[in-house]
């Protein structure tokens, strides 16, 4: 199995930035395309980012897209969502989650993802 885990999360002001990260152990992390969701409270987890396993190609949310950036150190077993321009909307806690299905498509629903991290919370203030 594949264990993921979060880290980077904190309380900032709109505007700010904010670089999470998602530390893997367990087997090869560079075969798996990863992903980034968030949930806020009361909504179902929701699509952020994906990656491909070289890292070479990645897809982004409209919500996030232009202002987050997904991006991959497979050497470090590392995976990282860099946030700016943070809006109070972005609230959330932030999952990463790694599919194992070898897939060229990026995958966008929680469901088709196989392993996931404990969360980060990302709290943005007005």
């Amino acid at each position: 199995q594949v264990q993921l885990v979060e880290s980077g999360g904190g309380l900032v002001q709109a505007g700010a930035s904010l670089r999470l990260s998602c530390a893997a152990s367990g087997r090869t992390f560079s075969g798996y395309p990863m992903g980034w969701f968030r949930q806020a409270p009361g909504k179902e987890r929701e699509f952020v980012a994906a990656i491909n396993s070289s890292g070479g190609k990645t897809y982004y949310a409209d919500s996030v897209k232009g202002r987050f950036t997904i991006s991959r150190d497979n050497p470090k077993n590392t995976m990282y969502l860099q946030m700016n321009s943070l809006k109070p909307e972005d609230t959330a806690v932030y999952y990463c989650a790694a599919d194992n299905s070898r897939t060229i498509i990026l995958r966008t629903t929680t469901r088709d993802y196989d392993y996931w991290g404990q969360g980060t919370r990302v709290t943005v203030s007005s």
